[in-house]
């Protein structure tokens, strides 16, 4: 899992950077303020996907002295800050494309410009296929926010396509509507990964299908003759649980544990779980 995590993560940055090189210099010969919000935001995914492999790398860290239950809350902090810099980013995009609608600039569009872009959709269509399989696979909130932020940037250049088409045709002010749509796909994005991630941030308790397997993986082990609580709550990208079992009142204290440990391992054992805290009741 850990390979391929940082596999992935990798492969992002390499893309993007790919990606920010050869649509700058489609902005700095084209002079559109589509193609060139187009480039900034593939800057912004180069920032976004440094933010990622950090993240990752600090999240598969094992718990230590300072932080006890791990590290997994690195993820969906890091991918939070990356939705505020996307909506300081948007703003100032919009500012430049109002202006271009305005006093429309001169603007060269040559073939190169259109090849760039059609390599930026397609490069990114197969990134977001690639991120979205592993993290689903391995249920990564960075990951899955860089699937997310893969599909707008497969818009965003079909936007700039639009737009140095528009230009093309003699409608200059074109390019800077396309650069305002760029910019909302850009604030999109950055609201679709911050509302993902404030669940994690804020705790919010599994859904009721992860609660009802859960309980079920608890009644299947020998002894467990009941719950009477069961509470759960993120720790990062994963859940802490709290369950109370009921068990036999005449059990020995240490027949009670060991039926505790083995509800806890069980539940464990579940990829959607970190840690599980068993109190015992005795009935």
């Amino acid at each position: 899992m850990i390979n391929t995590l940082k596999r992935a993560t990798n492969l992002s940055m390499a893309a993007n950077i790919f990606l920010f090189i050869i649509k700058a210099a489609a902005g700095v010969i084209s002079n559109s303020i589509a193609v060139i919000s187009d480039a900034i935001n593939s800057l912004t995914d180069i920032i976004s996907s440094a933010a990622i492999m950090y993240s990752v790398r600090v999240s598969l860290k094992k718990p230590d002295d300072d932080h006890q239950f791990g590290h997994n809350a690195a993820q969906p902090i890091a991918v939070f800050l990356v939705a505020l810099f996307a909506g300081i980013v948007g703003i100032n995009l919009i500012e430049e494309s109002i202006g271009r609608i305005i006093t429309p600039g001169q603007t060269h569009i040559t073939p190169a410009v259109y090849i760039i872009l059609i390599t930026t959709v397609a490069t990114k269509l197969i990134l977001m296929t690639y991120q979205k399989s592993v993290g689903k696979k391995y249920r990564s909130p960075a990951l899955n926010a860089g699937a997310v932020d893969s599909l707008n940037d497969v818009l965003a250049s079909s936007i700039s396509i639009v737009g140095i088409i528009g230009i093309q045709l003699g409608f200059k002010y074109v390019d800077g509507i396309a650069g305002i749509i760029i910019a909302l796909f850009i604030f999109r994005s950055g609201y679709q990964i911050a509302k993902e991630n404030i669940d994690y941030l804020m705790g919010k308790a599994a859904d009721k299908s992860l609660i009802l397997e859960i309980a079920n993986t608890a009644l299947k082990i020998e002894g467990v003759k009941g719950l009477n609580e069961l509470k759960s709550h993120y720790v990062g990208n994963k859940f802490h649980v709290e369950i109370h079992i009921d068990v036999d009142k005449n059990a020995t204290t240490k027949t009670s544990h060991d039926i505790g440990k083995s509800v806890q391992q069980a539940i464990s054992a579940l990829p959607e779980i970190n840690k599980v805290f068993v109190h015992i009741d005795p009935v």
